[in-house]
């Protein structure tokens, strides 16, 4: 793949990835997403790591089943609409300003 065919991923498919990673209560902290897009795409779990790679030639949006399917199979459970904490959150909005500043 030479440079210029690169396809480097945007926030729409950092959302996309998180709202099938967010509904198995995997810290966001704890997943990896390569800033490029390469075929075939890639789902890699290790250690309550999560690490992604976007496929080129296909939409977030499809791959998105693939993920799904890959937690599934090491263990994650499905749950959507849980919250999704760091061990030391109070729940506060504190937490999302301070990694603004």
């Amino acid at each position: 793949m030479s440079e210029d065919s690169v396809t480097i991923i945007t926030m729409e498919d950092m959302a996309v990835v998180f709202s099938v990673t967010d509904d198995f209560g995997i810290h966001r902290e704890s997943v990896s997403v390569d800033l490029a897009r390469e075929d075939p795409g890639e789902v890699i779990v290790d250690g309550g790591k999560v690490e992604i790679t976007l496929p080129a030639s296909q939409a977030p949006a499809d791959f998105a089943s693939t993920i799904r399917a890959e937690l599934e199979t090491q263990g994650y459970v499905h749950n959507p609409g849980q919250v999704v904490t760091n061990d030391g959150d109070e729940g506060g909005e504190e937490d999302e300003e301070d990694w603004l500043s």
